[in-house]
Protein backbone atom coordinates (compact mmCIF):
# COMPACT_ATOMS: atom_id res chain seq x y z
CA UNK A 1 0.00 0.00 0.00
CA UNK A 2 1.11 3.17 -0.84
CA UNK A 3 0.16 6.80 -0.33
CA UNK A 4 1.95 10.19 -1.23
CA UNK A 5 0.67 11.52 2.38
CA UNK A 6 3.06 9.21 4.05
CA UNK A 7 -0.06 7.69 6.32
CA UNK A 8 1.17 4.07 5.71
CA UNK A 9 4.18 4.23 6.31
CA UNK A 10 3.54 2.19 9.47
CA UNK A 11 0.90 -0.12 9.68
CA UNK A 12 -0.47 -3.06 11.80
CA UNK A 13 -2.85 -5.28 9.83
CA UNK A 14 -5.73 -6.41 12.71
CA UNK A 15 -6.89 -9.24 11.38
CA UNK A 16 -10.35 -7.87 12.02
CA UNK A 17 -13.11 -9.82 10.15
CA UNK A 18 -10.68 -11.86 7.85
CA UNK A 19 -11.21 -15.52 9.00
CA UNK A 20 -14.47 -16.05 8.16
CA UNK A 21 -15.30 -12.62 6.56
CA UNK A 22 -18.92 -11.82 7.42
CA UNK A 23 -21.00 -9.72 5.19
CA UNK A 24 -21.80 -6.03 6.32
CA UNK A 25 -19.06 -6.29 9.33
CA UNK A 26 -16.40 -4.17 7.65
CA UNK A 27 -12.91 -5.18 6.38
CA UNK A 28 -9.40 -4.67 5.71
CA UNK A 29 -9.30 -2.43 9.40
CA UNK A 30 -5.80 -1.76 10.33
CA UNK A 31 -3.40 0.46 12.17
CA UNK A 32 -1.56 3.46 10.70
CA UNK A 33 -0.70 6.81 10.96
CA UNK A 34 -3.07 9.97 11.76
CA UNK A 35 -3.75 13.49 9.41
CA UNK A 36 -1.78 15.75 11.55
CA UNK A 37 -5.48 17.25 11.84
CA UNK A 38 -6.22 13.37 13.61
CA UNK A 39 -9.53 13.47 11.57
CA UNK A 40 -11.61 10.36 11.72
CA UNK A 41 -10.86 7.35 9.71
CA UNK A 42 -13.33 5.69 7.56
CA UNK A 43 -12.94 2.58 10.48
CA UNK A 44 -9.03 2.15 11.14
CA UNK A 45 -7.30 2.97 14.09
CA UNK A 46 -4.89 5.95 13.15
CA UNK A 47 -2.19 7.21 15.54
CA UNK A 48 0.20 9.87 15.97
CA UNK A 49 3.53 8.75 14.70
CA UNK A 50 5.36 9.50 17.49
CA UNK A 51 2.58 7.66 19.72
CA UNK A 52 2.76 4.34 16.83
CA UNK A 53 6.83 4.51 17.16
CA UNK A 54 6.06 3.99 20.83
CA UNK A 55 3.87 1.34 20.81
CA UNK A 56 5.23 -0.82 17.92
CA UNK A 57 8.08 -2.53 20.37
CA UNK A 58 5.54 -3.69 22.64
CA UNK A 59 3.53 -5.75 19.62
CA UNK A 60 4.38 -9.24 19.09
CA UNK A 61 2.93 -12.03 17.06
CA UNK A 62 0.28 -12.93 20.07
CA UNK A 63 -0.42 -9.44 20.85
CA UNK A 64 -4.10 -8.98 21.24
CA UNK A 65 -5.53 -5.62 20.32
CA UNK A 66 -9.53 -5.28 21.53
CA UNK A 67 -11.48 -2.08 20.31
CA UNK A 68 -14.16 -0.89 22.17
CA UNK A 69 -16.59 1.77 23.57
Amino acid sequence: MWRADDLYDVVVVLGYNDRPRLRGRGSAIFMHIARGTLEPTEGCIALRRSDFVKLLPLLGARTTICIGA
